[in-house]
């Protein structure tokens, strides 16, 4: 029997059991974007029941409701943690109507595709003192992380349960927003390669299309057994996989092959 509480990520319960992706979504319509595969991975992993609840306006016994019957068991004693409240930056409040570009991905999500590409190459034609907007349904966490490591500012609006609103502002003296591995990722391959070398599971997904690659590198990351390092072969540097990584806090290492070939390294220190 599974316990949990208020503070216990979705992604545990999903794992726990077969159901309980249908039972979460029968408590809210909010929780229907839970069948994209892709964002089911980028949220479950990072909200809590708490969090969830108050996403969808309806309460954590609701969860626990619909979750007992399946087997888990009920922790009402445990409190949510306190979630660190986010003042409203100055840009806001001064923004005007022509600074800011709308960018709507909800169509781009609807297709179950996702819109990591089509966000940068719009980021990259925003000037100093221009804004970004991001219509959604859902707050871009990865994508606040890493554009916030580049300088820019960040405000999001959860306008209702199916529209959240996420504003980008560029600062002057902003970082390039091309994202990069980090800078030893190409080091030392030979020596962690030498160092897994017998405790090592290979994936390839250089024929899969977007964003299959990064789903079933999360997936095999997902039952990766302790001291493991997780091999790659992908057709090119997965830089929107890298944030993921380091949120996980997995270490990786890149070798690139050839043109259309790339191995990583993915493992934990």
């Amino acid at each position: 029997m599974y316990k949990i509480n208020a503070n216990t990520k979705i992604a545990a319960i999903l794992k726990q059991h077969p159901d309980a992706l249908e039972a979460i979504i029968s408590i809210s319509p909010k929780f229907e974007k839970l069948r994209n595969p892709l964002l089911r991975k980028l949220m479950s992993g990072r909200a809590s029941i708490s969090m969830a609840s108050k996403i969808s306006g309806c309460s954590v016994n609701d969860f626990f409701t619909k979750l007992k019957p399946l087997g888990f068991e009920i922790d009402n004693i445990t409190k949510p943690l306190m979630e660190e409240k986010k003042e409203l930056p100055d840009f806001i409040t001064s923004i005007k109507k022509d600074q800011v570009v709308d960018l709507d991905v909800r169509p781009v999500l609807a297709a179950g595709t996702d819109p990591l590409n089509i966000i940068l190459e719009k980021i990259q034609t925003i000037q100093a003192g221009q804004t970004l907007k991001i219509i959604n349904t859902f707050e871009p966490i990865p994508l606040i992380k890493m554009l916030e490591k580049k300088g820019f500012v960040t405000y999001t609006d959860n306008i209702d349960p199916n529209l959240v609103e996420t504003y980008f502002y560029k600062q002057s003296g902003t970082a390039p927003i091309g994202p990069a591995p980090a800078a030893d990722a190409t080091k030392g391959w030979d020596e962690i390669r030498l160092r897994f070398k017998d405790r090592t599971q290979t994936i390839d997904v250089r024929e899969l299309e977007m964003p299959q690659p990064m789903l079933n590198i999360l997936d095999a990351l997902d039952t990766l057994p302790p001291g493991t390092a997780l091999f790659v072969h992908h057709k090119r540097i997965p830089v929107f996989l890298l944030p993921e990584l380091a949120e996980r806090k997995f270490d990786y290492r890149i070798k690139e092959i050839g043109e259309n070939e790339v191995h990583l390294l993915i493992f934990k220190s």
